[in-house]
């Protein structure tokens, strides 16, 4: 199964629980370790776990088993593995405090500002 094809997987599996402001973000330039990053809300620590475990058997039933699966039933942020896409759960308020879709924007491309490191020798 290709990224593409796992993402639209993906996309259908969080969007029937209702999942929340489903983004993908293209990291194949930026990183190694995947091509694509998706990121959804859950209005719950509930519906977090609901919707990463919908992701996780989803994409067993069709032979692409996770790589691996952090987080739990009672968890804010759950990270689903799926290799070449990277699948981040979690609530309103963590998606909020960590921004990864502004932390993966960041680069050489982009208007942001990367920080500086001052009196380093």
């Amino acid at each position: 199964m290709n990224s593409e094809q796992l993402i639209d997987l993906v996309t259908e599996s969080l969007e029937a629980l209702k999942g929340k402001d489903i983004t993908v973000i293209d990291i194949s330039e930026k990183s190694s370790i995947a091509d694509a990053m998706m990121v959804a809300t859950g209005t719950s620590k509930r519906h977090v776990s609901s919707l990463a475990e919908s992701v996780r058997l989803s994409t067993k039933r069709a032979d692409h088993p996770p790589l691996g699966f952090e987080g739990g039933d009672s968890s804010d942020w759950v990270l689903v593995d799926l290799g070449d896409v990277i699948v981040h759960v979690m609530t309103q308020e963590k998606r909020d405090f960590y921004e990864l879709e502004k932390l993966w924007s960041v680069g050489p491309d982009s208007d942001e500002t990367q920080p500086s490191v001052s009196g380093a020798v």
